[in-house]
């Protein structure tokens, strides 16, 4: 019994310790903007209340019905790179920082969110400093930070 027991405790520490760190402000990724929407309006819309879900631990909201039926559909597709976290921060500090949600990057059909306020849009700084190279960092780093 001792052996199941510490085997439980095992495999639930270690499937939490992997939970992805997402940037939840105001109770939602994304601070409630419908990721969906990013992909198909080119611009990002606010989420309703109507259509949320949670996936992988974390609340999304969507504009509509059908978006939110093509998040179910395929959610890795839609969910932001590094949490939705600011992917400059991630990059060059390997620190999570809030994001403006309409300061953002499609880039090889991934989302990625940047921080935008008091004259600091770090979208312009990403892409001024090769926003490829920043990319390959942000990945990296992001292996280290994404369960903290």
């Amino acid at each position: 019994m001792k052996i199941l027991i510490s085997f439980f405790i095992l495999s639930f520490s270690t499937i939490t310790a992997q939970q992805i760190d997402y940037n939840t402000a105001k109770g939602f990724v994304v601070e409630g903007y419908d990721v969906v929407s990013y992909f198909t309006n080119q611009a990002p819309l606010k989420g309703d209340r109507k259509y949320t879900t949670t996936y992988n631990g974390a609340n999304f909201k969507f504009a509509s019905q059908d978006h939110l039926d093509l998040f179910n559909a395929n959610p890795e597709k839609y969910i932001p790179q590094y949490g939705g976290y600011c992917a400059y921060a991630v990059a060059l500090a390997s620190k999570k920082a809030d994001v403006n949600p309409k300061t953002f990057e499609i880039r090889d059909d991934k989302l990625y969110l940047f921080y935008n306020a008091f004259g600091n849009n770090t979208l312009k700084k990403w892409i001024k400093k090769d926003a490829k190279v920043l990319q390959q960092k942000a990945d990296k780093n992001w292996e280290e930070i994404k369960t903290k």
